[in-house]
């Protein structure tokens, strides 16, 4: 039964407002659904019926397969009446009803007949209806009338026809691409609606040609588009046509900037709002190309209408992240907006000012933002809390009075996320500025006392355990973390336990007193607690030996080396015996999500007719992928698995793609073949590898796949042998061979009879990233401390002219194929110096850290210094050598 949609109103507690749909029955509507049948159609009772089926099927109600057909059949004698509100009705519900391929036939004549009517809102409305019923084949019959359609001279006409091809492009693109001539002629249209869908669908047709994309904004831009939605769309297509003509390399002077900017003259609002937005989104934008946009969007700031106000200061707002400087001048206007009526408004400015305002208003800033931090919602709070930690990380001696405003709404209410974001913002304060650290920490000490979230309350003990023992006096925190012990549930109960051993193993003159607390612990009523308590008095009560001492601190401040979810399944998949559960054999990998799927080209089949599946593309999946293939067997266990490389270009006929699988003296290729071709099927598919830029590798298998039949995808394999160890590199050249046979379209047989063929396919590289798994660590000090300082290896290298200290920093993040830690591959905007951390394993299970500190002089020269920890030294002086070669 349909629910009632019930309003409750706040001045009147008695009075309530019920849907007029409340307690309609699909049963009883189907019994009323009979009045379509009468001889005499009473058009008003049809379409309250018919209304009452839409309202059901947007419910989510469903109709069985003769329910449906029942209905669909009953509808379609309707057409029989001229009134016109009717005949609306009975366009929405056989759209909604989707009649399958036999039943469309029935109403196909009358639709058709309705297209070439006289009167314009059948026509329209038709031609809607039969797009979303038909299929390609009676398609290509009325092509011809849609053709005509898209220039009629009836806007509503011509844009239901235009906004029918853009639906029809994802199912028969072949049949819509034929429509280009027509379609430009809708561009030149005087109807603002058509010239906004015709430019919307010829973009769809041309977007996967970069150059006929490029002509069209090119032929456009000279003023030819009226319509102010169709110049938004322009703008758009504008600013993609500059992007990509910067990421293939093109120098010299911004194409299509001056039509930007002139867009910003345009007598429409919306037009003027998305050529400064389009402005703002510039890839290396200066601050000469950002005035104009700056300056009316400043003008929008004092605009009596919310949403220009909301418009001009949401974007300032995102300028301001990355060019705070050029957003200063509008600083008087937003301090206007903060009082403003609209609390989202008010909040974009107070966050856009914490961002460019300078060390002198911070104290003004904060007395405005308290005034109203009650009166808005929390997802607009942990904005300005985000805010703040900015503002305190770029001016540190304003630590005191922002430190006090984040302890004072800690107390106050609010959700999850909300608190989440003050701790965090506390946190990084803590760690950001080392005068800060014990009045935060004493903050989040009385923070948890009156904690509600248990997350929130373990993650603070957590860092309490790390930063406590190495303050001025860490027995004042003693008190807060054993209260946790006798006024929490378990969980926090067993972090504080925790937390307690960290000081007592910390701070020697605290060891005989944690000694008790935790002995205490050891009756606790549960039974994790109970268990680190007695694990805990076991680890602080050792012999005091260096070897001892060095293995406790690891086992209580070292981070897991294994991702938790790898452990998870290792764990569950460990089957009890003599063999003890070695931690080793976990993958160190974290899983990698799958590719998302190339759009399809039309519905793909569902359940049994559905193609087989791919195979899982996680480390797991290859694991086990590899396993089931006796050749592999013998190559060990596998090391990584990288990321999915694409060998041909979209949408060409053969879509194939590569994954390197890294053995200790093996690389296995494993090819993933899909044939996008319905009248064709592909035998004996195999990938000959040319490895003559490859000195170190030679082939030794490899293994074709049988057969690859349209849109299943299938895998070949390549196995090469390299020196056992070695980070061996070098380029292959693929070609795809295959036999082609012709399928016959009615039957899906294929012929006997097959033409050998071959596929070029794009060059593969083996690098030094691909030997290297990225591995994160939690707190890199502690790790690159627990590392022998004697494996240490540094050297300085000039990297060369760069256009910024970032595009440095990425290279030498994606030459070496490791992880970022500590948020260090986020460079400040204009530093000339900055430190990355990068943390990961290297072939061999041997633990890899680097600390590569970057500067830049005033030529734009970088320098940079890299020193590298490994377990094993020779792996130090091998990373030494990945940055020298590469």
């Amino acid at each position: 039964m349909a629910q009632p949609l019930v309003k409750k109103d706040d001045d009147h507690d008695d009075e309530l407002e019920y849907s007029p749909f409340m307690g309609i029955e699909k049963g009883a509507v189907l019994q009323e659904a009979r009045v379509f049948n009468d001889p005499q159609v009473d058009p008003r009772r049809c379409s309250q019926v018919i209304t009452k089926l839409l309202y059901l099927l947007n419910q989510g109600e469903s109709f069985t397969k003769v329910e449906a057909t029942e209905v669909f059949f009953s509808v379609t004698k309707l057409f029989q009446s001229k009134d016109t509100g009717l005949r609306r009705m009975v366009y929405l519900i056989i759209k909604e009803l989707s009649p399958s391929s036999d039943e469309v036939i029935i109403v196909t004549s009358s639709l058709m007949k309705d297209m070439n009517s006289k009167i314009d809102m059948y026509r329209a409305n038709a031609i809607r209806v039969l797009c979303r019923i038909i299929d390609g084949t009676l398609l290509t019959q009325i092509e011809r009338y849609l053709k005509q359609a898209i220039v009629d001279k009836n806007p509503v006409v011509s844009s239901a026809a235009l906004v029918s091809g853009l639906h029809l492009l994802k199912t028969n693109p072949e049949i819509v691409k034929r429509w280009s001539n027509e379609v430009q002629e809708g561009i030149q249209s005087r109807s603002a609606l058509v010239q906004f869908h015709a430019l919307a669908l010829l973009h769809q047709i041309r977007q996967n040609d970069r150059l006929a994309v490029s002509k069209l904004v090119g032929s456009l831009t000279r003023g030819s588009v009226r319509s102010p939605l169709a110049q938004c769309l322009l703008i758009r297509y504008t600013s993609q046509v500059i992007r990509d003509m910067a990421n293939h390399g093109q120098s010299g002077e911004r194409p299509f900037y001056e039509f930007l900017e002139s867009c910003l003259r345009h007598k429409a609002e919306m037009v003027i709002l998305e050529a400064a937005r389009a402005i703002t989104e510039l890839d290396g934008v200066t601050s000469r190309e950002l005035t104009p946009a700056i300056t009316v969007l400043q003008l929008f700031l004092s605009s009596p209408r919310p949403v220009l106000r909301f418009a001009a200061v949401r974007t300032l707002n995102k300028v301001a992240m990355t060019h705070p400087m050029a957003v200063t001048n509008c600083n008087i206007d937003m301090e206007s907006l903060i009082s403003d009526q609209n609390r989202s408004i008010a909040t974009l400015a107070i966050t856009t000012l914490l961002k460019t305002g300078n060390e002198s208003s911070v104290e003004r800033l904060m007395k405005q933002i308290t005034n109203f931090m009650s009166d808005i919602a929390d997802e607009f709070k942990i904005v300005v809390v985000e805010a703040i930690r900015s503002l305190c990380v770029k001016f540190p001696l304003k630590y005191r009075s922002l430190m006090t405003f984040l302890s004072n709404i800690l107390r106050e209410e609010g959700g999850f996320e909300y608190k989440r974001a003050i701790v965090d913002s506390i946190v990084t304060i803590i760690r950001d500025i080392p005068d800060a650290k014990e009045s935060g920490l004493l903050h989040l000490c009385e923070f948890i006392e009156d904690c509600e979230f248990t997350y929130l309350s373990t993650q603070i003990l957590h860092f309490l355990g790390i930063e406590g023992p190495n303050t001025s006096d860490p027995s004042k925190y003693i008190r807060y973390i054993y209260n946790r012990v006798h006024l929490e549930n378990a969980t926090v109960r067993a972090a504080a336990v925790s937390t307690l051993a960290k000081f007592g193993f910390m701070v020697e003159s605290l060891k005989p007193r944690i000694t008790v607390l935790l002995k205490r612990c050891i009756y606790d009523s549960d039974d994790e607690v109970r268990d680190r308590a007695t694990l805990y008095l076991s680890v602080l009560g050792g012999d005091g030996t260096v070897d001892t001492d060095k293995e406790s601190k690891d086992f209580l401040f070292g981070s897991l080396e294994v991702p938790l979810v790898n452990m998870e399944t290792s764990l569950k998949n460990y089957e009890p015996s003599e063999e003890a559960f070695d931690i080793n054999s976990v993958p160190k990998e974290v899983k990698s999500q799958p590719l998302a799927e190339k759009k399809a080209q039309g519905k793909k089949p569902t359940g049994l007719g559905a193609p087989p599946a791919a195979p899982a593309s996680g480390f797991d999946g290859y694991e086990k992928l590899l396993s089931s293939i006796p050749e592999f067997t013998a190559f060990g266990k596998l090391f990584k698995s990288s990321l999915p490389v694409e060998l041909t270009e979209a949408e060409t006929e053969y879509a194939v793609d590569v994954v390197k699988h890294i053995f200790d003296s093996h690389v296995v290729f494993q090819y993933n073949c899909t044939n996008t071709i319905p009248e064709q099927l592909l035998e004996r598919v195999n990938v000959i590898v040319d490895a003559s830029e490859a000195e170190e590798f030679s082939e030794v298998t490899s293994k074709a796949l049988n057969s690859l039949p349209y849109d299943s995808p299938g895998q070949a394999f390549v196995v090469f042998e390299k020196p056992a160890g070695v980070p061996a590199i070098g380029k292959f050249s693929n070609t795809l061979t295959f036999v082609v046979k012709e399928v016959d379209p009615s039957t899906g047989e294929a012929e006997d009879d097959g033409v050998e063929d071959e596929y070029q396919l794009e060059d593969l590289e083996v690098v030094a990233g691909d030997y290297m798994v990225k591995v994160g660590v939690s707190n890199f000090r502690n790790a690159w401390e627990s590392l022998d300082e004697e494996d240490e290896r540094v050297d300085e290298y000039g990297l060369g002219q760069r256009d910024s200290l970032g595009e440095a920093v990425k290279a030498v993040i994606d030459l070496l194929g490791m992880q970022t830690c500590e948020g260090t591959e986020t460079i400040p905007l204009n530093a000339r110096s900055h430190t990355c951390l990068l943390s990961g394993v290297y072939i061999g299970n041997v633990k890899v850290l680097v600390r590569a500190q970057f500067g830049m002089d005033s030529s734009k020269d970088i320098a940079m210094k890299l020193t590298v920890r490994a377990e094993d030294v020779s792996v130090a002086e091998a990373i030494h050598e990945i940055v020298a070669s590469g």
